[in-house]
């Protein structure tokens, strides 16, 4: 018996110890579960830090205690749109991400008619800082589902330097990228992959109409060097001399203006459309981290936070990366406030109001469009870069003519494409069917594009 007691003893001990590390363990991971947040983003690098970090220590400094941010990136905003379409196929009650930050209003209008977004309201004292509509322009859902966070505005970025060196024309507006003398000497960036090239193409079918949008898109796309994954790299390329021309978002373009100066690369607000867009966030249906993602949406949309997108990164509550970020806050008054140390142009006093862009009708099509231009213009452009130079080439005005007009056409109306995206585009076979069919319908266009032309 006097052997058992030690036994006992030991015994109780390693229970006891035994305990200990369990309670241990299930705090550390209940303390893990609650103070983590989940984004998924198309932003680039120097965004995400900046509100990730600052976001750690407002966080801490309003609830006292810590909190990890967990970025996921997919790539563009199309690429992140549709992995989050798909995994709620998979997983229809959440996907386990928390936020969708990033990108314009039409990916968040989609999801917000599939029911994919939870609405949470902003506290009343700081929604009434927020506009709801800028120029006809929801700058956030109605029901609370989404919040435009910055306002961006797409326009044409060149490489002054160069463009006076080969003695090519200055583009003022997005009709200019149509010109033959500009072969070889435009990036842009494929609208399946990167959501801001999409934005930019639905920007002139709406500025210019279906028709004369598609056969600009066409004569643009017939000039463009190559098509990127993304629209970030095409900043890069002009400055690097890759590209004269390209279609650009203004921050990346002034990121690279800061840098080399601009006196060297210009970036210009077409005077043929215009368009000032919320890049947007949103909490997910299902969102595991409920609560803080709401604190995050508070963050985002606070004075604090939004003086990280216009203040200099020489600024005391400016960014820290650099270059800053150099973006328009949603929130009109902070300009005023901010006056000179504001590094970007007040949108909400702009001498030309932007054009009135349809959210409904981008979102709608969207899919659709990606397609067509797609199809037509990526997969098919060495065919219309072939036909284009060929026009390039011809001096008989007649035939020229009828080039650019078979070189033009189109398979389907708006009309039919609208209906069709409402209706027709979800069906996997009838979709593929359409595709096949302009794929060889372009093949057909250009080569007879480019016979009229000889």
């Amino acid at each position: 018996m006097p052997k058992l007691i030690p036994i006992r003893k030991k015994s109780k001990a390693i229970t006891k110890l035994t305990i200990g590390i369990l309670l241990y363990i299930i705090a550390i991971t209940t303390v893990s579960a609650q103070d983590k947040l989940i984004i998924i983003s198309p932003h680039p690098e120097s965004i995400e830090s900046e509100f990730g970090t600052n976001f750690e220590k407002w966080y801490k400094e309003k609830t006292g205690k810590t909190v990890e941010t967990d970025w996921r990136d997919l790539g563009g905003t199309s690429s992140n749109y549709r992995h989050i379409e798909s995994e709620f196929k998979r997983v229809p009650e959440g996907i386990g991400i928390d936020i969708f930050f990033g990108g314009g209003t039409d990916s968040y209008l989609r999801l917000a008619d599939n029911n994919l977004l939870v609405s949470y309201k902003l506290p009343e004292k700081q929604l009434e800082q927020i506009p709801q509509n800028y120029n006809g322009i929801p700058v956030y859902d109605a029901k609370y589902r989404w919040y435009g966070t910055a306002l961006s505005s797409f326009g044409i970025m060149y490489n002054e330097q160069l463009r006076q060196l080969l003695k090519l024309p200055e583009a003022t507006k997005w009709e200019d990228l149509g010109k033959t003398d500009l072969i070889n000497n435009i990036g842009a960036a494929d609208p399946r992959e990167s959501g801001s090239a999409h934005m930019m193409y639905e920007i002139i079918l709406q500025t210019h109409g279906w028709e004369k949008g598609f056969a600009l898109l066409t004569k643009l796309g017939g000039n463009v060097k190559k098509f990127t994954a993304g629209s970030n790299e095409i900043p890069r390329d002009i400055v690097n001399g890759e590209v004269i021309y390209g279609l650009a978002i203004d921050f990346y373009a002034y990121s690279q203006i800061v840098v080399v100066g601009e006196d060297k690369i210009k970036f210009i607000l077409p005077a043929d459309g215009t368009v000032v867009n919320p890049d947007s966030i949103a909490i997910l249906k299902g969102a595991p981290n409920i609560e803080i993602a709401k604190l995050f949406l508070q963050f985002v949309l606070s004075e604090q936070a939004q003086k990280l997108w216009m203040l200099r990164d020489t600024d005391d509550e400016g960014p820290k990366w650099k270059g800053g970020l150099n973006r328009g806050s949603v929130l009109p008054a902070l300009y005023e406030k901010l006056g000179n140390r504001c590094v970007v142009t007040n949108p909400f006093t702009l001498k030309n109001p932007p054009f009135p862009y349809d959210s409904n009708t981008g979102s709608t099509r969207w899919d659709i469009v990606n397609d067509l231009f797609g199809t037509l213009i990526i997969d098919s452009h060495e065919d219309l870069v072939d036909a284009w130079k060929a026009i390039g080439k011809c001096k008989d005005a007649k035939k020229r003519e009828a080039a650019i007009a078979a070189l033009v056409e189109m398979p389907l109306t708006e009309t039919e494409a609208m209906n069709i995206a409402e209706t027709k585009w979800k069906d996997q076979v009838y979709r593929n069917q359409k595709i096949k069919e302009w794929g060889q319908f372009a093949k057909q266009k250009y080569k007879k594009a480019k016979n009229l032309a000889k």
